[in-house]
C-alpha cells in the first residue's frame, strides 16, 4: 500500500496538534525518540487505509512536517 501521510520524524517536535486534528483519529505519538528528544507523529501501516488525506493534519503542523499523498485525479 502506498503511503497517504508522511512525516519528517527529525522535525517533529510532538506538539500534537496533528493528532486533535485528524478527524480519523489514526495519528498517533511514536514509541521512539527523534534526535531531539520529542516522539514524533506517527501513522502505522494499517492506519494508512483509513486516510481520506483530507489535509487537516498537514494545516495544524506549525512546522510543516507533514506530507499528504494524493492519487492524480484525471479531467473528465
Amino acid at each position: 500500500m502506498d503511503k497517504k501521510v508522511s512525516f519528517d520524524e527529525e522535525r517533529c517536535k510532538g506538539c500534537e496538534l496533528c493528532i486533535e486534528a485528524c478527524p480519523k483519529g489514526i495519528i498517533h505519538l511514536a514509541d521512539h525518540f527523534n534526535s531531539k528528544g520529542f516522539h514524533p507523529a506517527a501513522v502505522t501501516d494499517e492506519e494508512q487505509a483509513k486516510c481520506t488525506t483530507c489535509l487537516l493534519c498537514a494545516r495544524m503542523c506549525p512546522d510543516t512536517v507533514i506530507e499528504i499523498f494524493r492519487p492524480e485525479r484525471v479531467a473528465r
